[in-house]
């Protein structure tokens, strides 16, 4: 194929390629769409690229530049024999007017599902789009509608809220600052709707994963977006409702890191360490671990675990299971630096404060001893090496005695 010269005049000045959509600012330069609204977007300050003259970030104050599009088209399509591509003519903007109608019809019974799945097709398509539902309301309508299931309720409609979820969870992933700020205020100030996540969880967790499965990460948003001071004070029901979500391997990965963050998130406040290990989360992260997850699983697993173990009703369900000394052992020095710390950091916890004889000759029997051994001769952080030598110190005496660490002791090849 012959290279094709595009004119000079038909690329955006930002991105240098041809323009598909392209718009006028107030200033009177041209630009692609999508490449003005992204640096107005992100700029910090709201200047136009090439006059350096301010702009307004509204990008409704950018005019379609329909002589130019007609004129690029028309070109690629003379130039369609040498492999130039055929510019389809853009749609129209979305307007507030028209998502403030769809937020209309949510309120009419015979409308609200198809205007339901319309909006969730509207997020789905572009920023742009997400960014004016935002402006336009959607969010709060998205808020209410699961509020009000919850209020009325209706377990029958709780599988109906996959879509306001979804539609809520796209919006506040957007990269418009100030809509994420407003949707943090939204739902940090909105005691409500915390219940009514929990009242979905409650219900689907093992009848409709679908639901679960959008519910978990708008959870996990919600406890990043509200202040400490409620959140110490979370029921025992809430912690139960979370763990359940972890327990089911039927939901996706991102459920369960959500259900993860939520937990390690909600944990140093109040009493919620004690009601999450009353919850039984040590028993299910110990199960999970055994499950050899991915990664950042596997670290979000052991941050929880480090954490729950500092207090004895935590150490206690922790040394009551068969396989978790075993468990962390495996995984020290096969995952990350992360894993490695927190799992030093559990047996330090448990060998101060929970070394019966019993866990003393466990941590022997399944190689959590070796292990430790491992860590001061391999290739790791000196701090690491520091916390594994605290632990054999405490026990020197018991596990000196032990054949298989003297012969093991002897040899010097590093992992």
């Amino acid at each position: 194929m012959t290279e094709i010269e595009i004119p000079q005049f038909f690329a955006c000045p930002i991105s240098l390629q041809i323009m598909k959509d392209p718009v006028t600012t107030v200033t009177g330069i041209t630009y692609e769409r999508e490449s003005i609204e992204q640096w107005l977007l992100k700029a910090k300050d709201c200047t136009c690229p090439i006059t350096k003259q301010p702009l307004p970030r509204n990008s409704e104050f950018l005019t379609p530049n329909h002589t130019l599009r007609r004129l690029i088209q028309a070109w690629c399509s003379a130039n369609e024999a040498n492999g130039v591509d055929q510019i389809p003519t853009p749609k129209s903007p979305l307007s507030n007017f028209h998502v403030e109608k769809l937020v209309k019809d949510l309120e009419v019974p015979d409308n609200y599902q198809k205007a339901l799945e319309k909006l969730h097709v509207l997020a789905n398509e572009n920023e742009r789009n997400r960014r004016c539902m935002a402006s336009a309301g959607v969010p709060e309508a998205m808020v209410h509608v699961i509020t009000k299931s919850f209020k009325q309720g209706k377990a029958t409609s709780c599988c109906y809220l996959k879509e306001p979820l979804r539609i809520l969870l796209l919006l506040w992933n957007t990269s418009n600052m100030v809509d994420n700020n407003k949707m943090k205020r939204l739902v940090g100030e909105n005691l409500d709707f915390l219940d009514s996540l929990t009242w979905v969880l409650q219900l689907q967790t093992k009848n409709n994963v679908k639901v679960t499965n959008e519910a978990m990460p708008v959870m996990k948003l919600v406890i990043e977006a509200k202040d400490s001071t409620p959140l110490g004070n979370l029921k025992l029901e809430f912690f139960k409702v979370v763990v359940s979500v972890m327990k089911n391997r039927e939901l996706s990965q991102h459920a369960i890191k959500s259900a993860l963050h939520v937990l390690i998130e909600t944990c140093p406040l109040g009493r919620n360490r004690t009601k999450i290990v009353e919850s039984g989360a040590v028993v299910e992260l110990i199960e999970l671990a055994l499950e050899k997850p991915e990664k950042n699983v596997t670290e979000l697993i052991f941050i929880l675990l480090a954490h729950l173990c500092s207090c004895a009703d935590g150490r206690e369900q922790f040394v009551q299971h068969a396989a978790s000394i075993a468990v962390v052992s495996k995984r020290i020095l096969r995952v990350s630096p992360t894993v490695d710390d927190r799992a030093l950091h559990i047996f330090s916890l448990i060998s101060k404060f929970s070394a019966s004889n019993e866990v003393v000759q466990e941590m022997l029997r399944v190689g959590a001893v070796s292990k430790l051994c491992m860590v001061l001769q391999a290739d790791c952080a000196s701090y690491l090496k520091d916390k594994a030598r605290g632990v054999l110190r405490l026990h020197s005496k018991t596990w000196n005695n032990s054949p298989c660490i003297q012969v093991y002791l002897l040899t010097r090849f590093q992992r």
